[in-house]
């Protein structure tokens, strides 16, 4: 990731004697455009923050600090040690992404707060203030009296200045983790812990809540402590510690991000801008693409993961497979259940064999039959939550996949207790920070299933492609579904974390092969999710006879998965969503709609066209009566020439959409 333009970094460093002397001094610093701005002061002792935007308070008194294990609490003892305020602008260039180039524009204020007794210890609160939000982590330098720590609690604080709506999941929820229906209500009526990404809404004015940078840490959630006022939890081990640490060291970056739209938020790169840039060098190896495989028949019963006369993972089916990704140029093909341990429960047990295929599989053939026809291979690591049997076959499991040419790898983790600690604890988060940087030694890119929350690691590793973590598609196979509004909720709530492997491209809505089970859309819908809901590895995740011959189809095989540029003209949360994006790789544009349980027109602009140059547009929308309940197949399939002046209107059925390809004319 190479960054240009002018990077310049000025610093002011403030002496310390005089902040000692005023214990109410206020320091403070504003974004560059001057709109946000966080002021730091100390209440007896006490540091608390609160920001502004356009000089409405959006965060009021909000506390810092720690409980430490065995050691007095660094809380109310301090006094501004240093002050160091900068500036920072570079923009920078994604190797894959929903955008080509970023730009990383802020003004920093370091702040050292010094313990007046006690242990004399030294904590360093960095807030980086973006026109978009805040960011702000604590770092713990080498010192004599704090080295090997525990922490309790921290004791950060968002203290909410209004009573806005909160789009959330609860945490702690150890059957389903991540994978809830988000819920709507006031802050000041929420009562249960919760998952960030939380969003808040309320006129004209968008909140997202975050994290970012989690590396050895424990994930944070968030509970409403009375009067609107959201405190840090971190996820426990076992024993109920909550960051097991040694000094020096830095937290993650806490995140407030600030918009007046909720596309606006949407587009807001401020968590990938907090993590550092590549470490892995060249990144050449790492291909964005669609991809197919073994995965819904399973879900539908159609096939088996585990051995026997229904088994999905066979050399034939797989074979099947290559060649019906060949002939639609997909990238890649996945195999679920390729490998020995899945009889009985595996869910509980968890001891799958990572090097040794079932004998109907021969993996020698497929690698083969697949390199001869350019597709990838797909691996899959479900671990059923034995991390300890994982990490034993860690290294084999990756040598195994550089023996078969697979640079690509699903991995699962269905069990949310593995070992007794929670999914989202440190223990979990070591866990997977470790597989990504054994993937990224073998050139292996990742696609996680059941993961610790998505908080930008992917601009340090790009080879962290996507992430399940929301509730997707499969949930449509085997339980009562996912409603309409779901995913137009997702690209606000858990999509502000990063990319997301929904499994979107169900043709067969009412699914001819059970008849007991459906998706919650309709058809246009579901080719708009490829646009609305973004990850560099989409699935086209249907049977490959229920695309063959479907017009339809056509969307699938066109969209692009890596984007240059990404606007969404008009949103409301949970209601419609209209986003467009550019392909990085020619001139296209691509343009996804996506409405709730309720019909609606939309009217799109086509302003983001080049001027003065006329385009192609095919249109796939809902057909004449489509109705996600009683009528989803129907989809008209349409051309028109436009240009940049051009307003279109869409039809949304209920539960519907519309996806459109705009080419250039020549």
């Amino acid at each position: 990731m190479k960054a240009f333009l002018i990077l310049f970094t000025i610093c002011l460093c403030l002496p310390a004697p005089g902040f000692g002397k005023d214990k109410n001094q206020l320091l403070e610093t504003k974004s560059p455009d001057g709109s946000v701005r966080v002021q730091v002061k100390l209440k007896g002792g006490a540091p608390v923050y609160t920001v502004q935007r356009n000089g409405q308070t959006i965060i009021t008194d909000s506390k810092l600090g720690f409980i430490l294990k065995n050691q007095p609490a660094l809380a109310t003892d301090f006094k501004v040690a240093d002050v160091r305020k900068s500036s920072f602008d570079e923009t920078w260039t994604q190797p894959w992404g929903e955008v080509k180039t970023i730009r990383n524009h802020y003004n920093s204020l370091l702040v050292t707060l010094g313990e007046q007794t006690n242990l004399t210890r030294t904590v360093i609160v960095e807030f980086r203030v973006y026109n978009d939000g805040v960011g702000f982590r604590y770092e713990f330098p080498q010192q004599p009296n704090l080295k090997d720590f525990v922490i309790m609690d921290e004791l950060t604080e968002f203290a909410i200045a209004q009573d806005p709506a909160a789009w959330w999941i609860p945490a702690y929820s150890d059957d389903m983790d991540s994978e809830c229906l988000f819920r709507k209500n006031k802050v000041s009526e929420l009562k249960e812990k919760m998952h960030t990404p939380l969003t808040l809404e309320s006129t004209s004015l968008y909140i997202s809540i975050h994290e970012a940078a989690l590396v050895d840490y424990a994930s944070m959630t968030l509970f409403n402590q009375g009067n609107k006022t959201l405190k840090c939890d971190l996820v426990p081990w076992t024993n109920g510690d909550r960051v097991v640490a040694t000094a020096p060291m830095k937290t993650p970056w806490r995140t407030i991000q600030i918009a007046s739209k909720p596309g606006d938020l949407a587009t807001s790169y401020l968590i990938l801008n907090l993590n550092e840039p590549n470490k892995l060098g060249d990144v050449s190896w790492i291909k964005p693409g669609k991809y197919t495989g073994i995965w819904w028949g399973m879900h539908i019963k159609t096939h088996t993961w585990e051995s026997g006369p229904h088994h999905g993972a066979t050399t034939e089916n797989m074979k099947a497979q290559i060649d019906f990704a060949s002939k639609h140029k997909f990238a890649a093909v996945l195999a679920e259940g390729w490998n020995e341990g899945w009889e009985g429960d595996w869910t509980a047990a968890g001891n799958f064999n990572f090097t040794k295929p079932y004998t109907d599989y021969d993996i020698a053939e497929v690698s083969r039959y697949a390199k001869e026809r350019n597709i990838g291979l797909i691996a899959h690591h479900e671990t059923g939550g034995n991390i300890r049997n994982y990490e034993q076959q860690l290294e084999d499991a990756f040598k195994f996949c550089a023996q078969y040419d697979i640079h690509r790898l699903k991995t699962g983790y269905v069990n949310r207790r593995p070992g007794g600690e929670h999914h989202q604890g440190q223990y979990m988060v070591r866990h997977y920070h470790k597989v990504m940087e054994t993937a990224a030694r073998y050139k292996v890119m990742l696609d996680v299933h059941e993961p610790v929350k998505d908080t930008g690691l992917r601009r340090t590793y790009p080879n962290m492609m996507t992430r399940e973590g929301a509730r997707g598609t499969e949930y449509e196979a085997w339980s009562e579904g996912n409603p309409p509004e779901h995913t137009a909720i997702l690209p606000f709530t858990r999509c502000l974390g990063g990319p997301l492997d929904y499994t979107p491209g169900i043709f067969d809505i009412q699914f001819k092969t059970t008849g007991t089970f459906r998706v919650h859309t309709t058809l246009a819908k579901q080719l708009a999710l490829y646009v609305i809901l973004y990850s560099p590895l989409h699935m086209a995740a249907d049977l490959p006879q229920n695309y063959e011959g479907n017009p339809a189809f056509k969307f699938i095989e066109d969209v692009p998965t890596d984007w240059e540029q990404t606007i969404i003209p008009d949103a409301q949360i949970g209601k419609y969503v209209i986003t467009v994006r550019k392909d990085r790789s020619s001139n296209d544009w691509y343009l996804g709609s996506i409405t709730n349980e309720e019909s609606r027109t939309v009217e799109v602009r086509l302003n983001f066209l080049s001027p003065g140059k006329k385009y192609t547009a095919e249109i796939y929308q809902d057909g004449k009566d489509a109705d996600v309940t009683t009528n989803p197949l129907p989809i008209a399939i349409t051309t028109q020439v436009v240009d940049a002046g051009t307003i279109l209107k869409l039809p949304l059925a209920k539960g519907g959409g519309a996806a459109i390809r705009f080419s250039e004319v020549k």
